[in-house]
């Protein structure tokens, strides 16, 4: 559980990282990180990273993947967090 806990802070710390990295390549027009590896970064456990920044970056904000997906991909996940390490 306490290594489960590590990866998830990591997971997330690094996803908020490359979400302000991107942010900071798009302003200066350099080559990008690919939509789907954001995604990915998301669904492997940096769902929180990827909202957190994506509001306080206000990156991928009006993008309807990333405006509905990470939301989806956050509570899937606090569900079976719930359901696999609470009940």
């Amino acid at each position: 559980m306490k290594l489960f806990i590590v990866f998830l802070v990591f997971i997330n710390v690094i996803t908020f990282f490359i979400y302000g990295s991107d942010k900071q390549r798009a302003k200066k027009n350099r080559w990008r990180i690919p939509e789907k590896t954001l995604i990915l970064l998301a669904a492997a456990g940096g769902s929180v990273g990827a909202w957190l920044a994506m509001r306080m970056f206000r990156h991928k904000t009006r993008k309807p993947v990333f405006m509905y997906g990470i939301p989806v991909i956050l509570l899937c996940q606090m569900g079976l967090y719930t359901y696999f390490f609470i009940s």
